[in-house]
């Protein structure tokens, strides 16, 4: 199961779900440029670092904070963890080349994250034949329409659940980043 990951709370949960007897054989770790855990299950050294923004930006985590859950799950047993994670790093360059190859060929639009996902488990495939796996998406295309339609050269229609919120007034409200003025608005003083 391939699991596009920044701060590893889909695979963390994935993992609970597996210590609470979910038949999953492995689980592959997609990351985006932001390489801390691959890095990991390279060298057995966890070392945060700053984020790099990427096209797959809900990914970009430097020091994920659940990793350390990941970790407490399985006793900081690195043993453990390196036989049922293999983790990959995914260049932009790479996911933006599979994201038009995939609408090229099959007419499917991945989103960014889920390509990352999906390259991830075609890596692990390459060298597992013999398996088959699932790798998942997170967000609708249309959330990525800057990045995804130059690429495919058409625009991603709006899906009919959310057309209505066009019509929406946006309402915000200006403040300092102080918790005394947060305080007031959500108390409506």
């Amino acid at each position: 199961m391939a699991v596009p990951s920044g701060n590893f709370g889909n695979l963390c949960a994935g993992l609970v779900a597996f210590r609470s007897g979910l038949p999953v054989k492995h689980f592959i770790a997609a990351c985006n440029a932001n390489d801390v855990v691959p890095h990991y299950f390279q060298s057995g050294k966890f070392e945060p670092k700053p984020a790099i923004a990427t096209i797959s930006n809900a990914m970009d985590v430097g020091n994920p904070s659940n990793f350390v859950r990941m970790q407490e799950l399985f006793n900081h047993d690195y043993s453990k963890l390196h036989n049922l994670i293999t983790s990959y790093s995914i260049s932009d360059g790479t996911t933006r080349q599979v994201i038009k190859q995939v609408y090229g060929q099959k007419q499917y639009l991945l989103d960014p994250h889920g390509a990352v996902g999906y390259i991830s488990l075609k890596e692990y495939l390459r060298d597992h034949e013999d398996q088959i796996g699932i790798f998942l998406g997170t967000a609708h295309p249309i959330k990525f329409h800057d990045v995804l339609e130059p690429l495919i050269g058409t625009e991603i229609p709006l899906p009919s659940s959310v057309q209505h919120l066009h019509s929406k007034e946006k309402n915000s409200i200006k403040m300092n980043p102080k918790y005394s003025e947060l305080k007031e608005v959500l108390l409506g003083h």
